[in-house]
């Protein structure tokens, strides 16, 4: 076997896994929706009438049928679609279940998406690769908010032709102006949102212009929803995107030489052809171009390929390759839409996990510009985002990346944001465009640095940051710490809560949004602080561990420990010594945290400092100790 294609399949696997098919294309469908809007009854209705469904499938969903408790003894077709337990018991789509059809015409790919709003990530999951989206809506109770956000992420997707599938027409006597009054209410949002929609009336569970036309819908003369998605033209790739190839592994030949390897995204690779390093700009020319069987002259898009390059280059998972006839933008902050799954809600300033394509990178939403209103399909303005809702945000990255906009190349211009603390998939987000900001900002090199001064200062500059309850001691550990250190002779200063909200952050309110960039600014202070080489003492609730996260990320390369004042609240409570709690117990003090807010205990703090059962100077003390272990005071 070739060396390279044997480092080859040893990432990627063997050839017949990658084989492409040899049939066109199918056409990629969406079913979407409120909840009982009846996707998976029409999606089950349509397979059953094309002739998709085996005799042995069709006697095990009649006994299914029974089982689930169908009136009459009639089929439910929504079995056939919605395969979890959970979700045969409860009468829901909660995962997205792919089906395969075929008639004379075309070949189809059918998802069957959730319609519950806790289920949006696995709707926009669904939606994510599709061409065409059905959208249900129940003649009985018309448009629900569900139907609008649906049809807004379809538009922020890709996807431009919608049917309207007005459901359960039976159930409203066929009436062509109940139709007309939904169609017409929809028309203008979609229009809002570029959608070419056709509307068609159907009963998924008799079958009505499903794939045969009704005789009760004689008012109606278009198209069945089969006859639709048979003739809907879909248009064709831009094939003028150029080459965009993200690098997915790094191996090595038998002769030593850097083997890269990764799927083909958009445009077309040849041998000997010239290629360009999105970030950085290098220059190099394919040497070897080896597909899953073997050496190709040229492979395209989807194709699983290992290159190799002169001269050399130093290139790693995430970098992208292209030639110059269309370059990616290449920035370090860009403006996107984004579709927010987390349970909280999202705020200006927090740092969460990038990954676009291969690529990954800290980031930072460092504005929210407004978020969609999906029953208007216009943009409003908004400080936080909450779940299922849908935004224009703009974000920032450490250094430069390489991406396109969703609509000029889906594969670098759809990306992720996940949760640094927990590991969860918080937003799905599309590009718009790159943003000027910083892009011409250089950081300048200091002849007199940080450790220039810390030689001078005869110490280390640190942040030290006391978190915990209000009353639970952390200003008085804090200031006790300080003179202690004063008396050593270390240069230090005290960052207090209440102080830095008097003077910096007065502008700053407490909710959670506010909470957020009262300690981004606490950061970039404490940053420059510990640049002059100081020992740096923070005193802030900062109740949340994604926000002290995001402070420790921000202070990166910066010793940094997270001392935790630990108190029971019935002793801060009792302490009480701003009369703070007796407020907050009277609904004078919103968002006051212990009692109306939560605070999230730290997990592995670097000290818990125990100030119900020991004096501040003991504390003090105790954090003397480690700043001696660590090697930041002597």
């Amino acid at each position: 076997m070739n060396p390279i294609s044997a480092a080859y399949q040893a990432v990627f696997g063997s050839p017949e896994a990658a084989r492409p098919c040899e049939r066109p294309p199918a056409l990629r469908i969406l079913t979407c929706g409120a909840v009982d809007d009846g996707k998976s009854t029409l999606l089950g209705r349509l397979l059953f009438e094309a002739g998709a469904v085996p005799e042995d499938q069709l006697v095990a969903l009649a006994a299914d049928s029974r089982r689930y408790g169908t009136s009459n003894g009639e089929i439910d077709y929504s079995l056939l679609t919605d395969g979890l337990e959970a979700e045969r018991e409860r009468n829901i789509t909660i995962d997205v279940a792919y089906r395969y059809m075929s008639t004379a015409r075309r070949d189809f790919i059918i998802a069957d998406t959730p319609g519950h709003e806790q289920y949006t990530a696995n709707m926009a999951t669904g939606a994510s690769q599709c061409e065409v989206g059905i959208i249900l809506v129940d003649a009985i109770r018309g448009l629900q908010q569900q139907t609008f956000r649906h049809a807004a992420i379809c538009s922020i997707l890709g996807i431009r032709h919608v049917v309207l599938a007005v459901n359960k027409m039976d159930a409203v006597g066929f009436s062509q102006e109940h139709f007309r009054r939904i169609y017409e209410t929809f028309a203008p949002v979609a229009a809002q949102l570029k959608l070419d929609v056709v509307a068609i009336p159907i009963s998924a569970r008799r079958g009505d212009n499903v794939v045969v036309a009704s005789r009760s819908l004689a008012w109606y003369a278009g198209a069945t929803l089969l006859e639709h998605l048979e003739r809907v033209e879909i248009a064709q790739a831009d094939s003028s995107i150029g080459l965009r190839l993200p690098i997915q592994g790094v191996s090595r030949t038998s002769e030593g030489v850097r083997l890269y390897m990764g799927t083909i995204a958009t445009g077309t690779l040849s041998l000997r052809e010239r290629v360009r390093v999105a970030v950085g700009g290098a220059e190099a020319v394919v040497e070897r171009l080896v597909g899953v069987e073997g050496p190709v002259d040229q492979a395209g898009p989807g194709a699983a390929v290992a290159v190799t390059l002169t001269p050399e280059t130093d290139l790693g998972r995430g970098d992208l390759l292209h030639t110059d006839a269309d370059a990616p933008a290449c920035s370090n902050h860009f403006s996107a839409q984004v579709i927010w799954f987390g349970e909280r809600p999202l705020f200006a300033g927090r740092d969460y996990e990038l990954r676009l394509g291969t690529y990954t990178s800290p980031v930072t939403v460092t504005a929210i510009r407004g978020k969609l209103d999906i029953v208007s399909g216009l943009r409003v303005a908004a400080t936080e985002v909450t779940r299922d809702e849908i935004a224009i945000c703009h974000l920032a990255t450490p250094g430069l990346i390489a991406f396109d906009s969703y609509e000029h190349c889906r594969a670098t211009g759809s990306f992720l944001l996940i949760d640094r603390v927990t590991g969860e998939t918080v937003a799905a987000g599309m590009v718009r465009n790159a943003l000027d900001r910083g892009s011409n900002l250089f950081a300048q090199k200091l002849t007199v640095d940080r450790r220039a001064r810390e030689e001078l200062l005869d110490q280390k500059g640190a942040v030290l940051w006391f978190t915990g309850l209000s009353g639970a001691g952390k200003s008085t550990i804090a200031d006790a710490l300080e003179r202690k250190l004063h008396a050593r002779r270390k240069l230090t200063i005290l960052l207090d809560g209440d102080n830095i909200r008097l003077g910096l952050n007065r502008d700053l309110g407490f909710t959670e949004g506010d909470r957020v960039e009262n300690l981004r600014r606490v950061a970039e202070v404490a940053r420059l602080m510990v640049d002059a080489g100081l020992i740096v003492l923070c005193s802030f609730i900062s109740p949340f561990a994604a926000d002290r996260a995001m402070v420790r990320e921000r202070l990166e390369g910066t010793p940094f420990l997270e001392l935790f004042v630990d108190a029971p609240i019935e002793i801060c409570e009792h302490r009480d010594p701003k009369g703070l709690y007796a407020k907050a117990r009277r609904g004078e003090i919103r968002n006051f945290t212990g009692i109306s807010s939560s605070y999230e205990r730290p997990a592995a703090p670097d000290l818990v400092l125990d100030s119900s059962r020991y004096e501040a100077d003991e504390l003090a003390d105790r954090v003397v100790r480690l700043l001696v272990e660590r090697g930041i005071a002597t």
